[in-house]
């Protein structure tokens, strides 16, 4: 349910009131009980937290932790400088610089 935002055109007081959409807007003012006015609000931020919402972020346990052994094993590849292919980044650029021929 929605929460409404009032303040009472008596004594100035505001409130909020949660209350359906399909309740009538006319609430009393809880201090002078005269009729409150409905404000109108920028409603309550939205925060999402954490890794992202996606269905991903809630599978099993033993998915989760299938994908950081695979990430802590990238890690280390990626640190020692040996590639996915198993080859050093070094010995990748020999085999760049090797394979073009300049054509004349």
């Amino acid at each position: 349910m929605p929460t409404y935002e009032y303040q009472c055109g008596n004594c100035g007081h505001r409130f909020e009131k949660i209350q359906k959409i399909s309740d009538s807007s006319r609430v009393e003012c809880p201090r002078c009980e005269n009729i409150a006015e409905r404000l109108i609000s920028g409603g309550a931020g939205l925060l999402f937290k954490g890794s992202g919402f996606y269905v991903t972020d809630y599978r099993s346990k033993s998915y989760q932790e299938g994908v950081k052994k695979e990430t802590k094993k990238e890690t280390k590849e990626s640190s020692s400088g040996v590639a996915a292919s198993g080859k050093s980044d070094a010995a990748k650029g020999a085999e760049k610089s090797g394979s073009k021929k300049d054509p004349k």
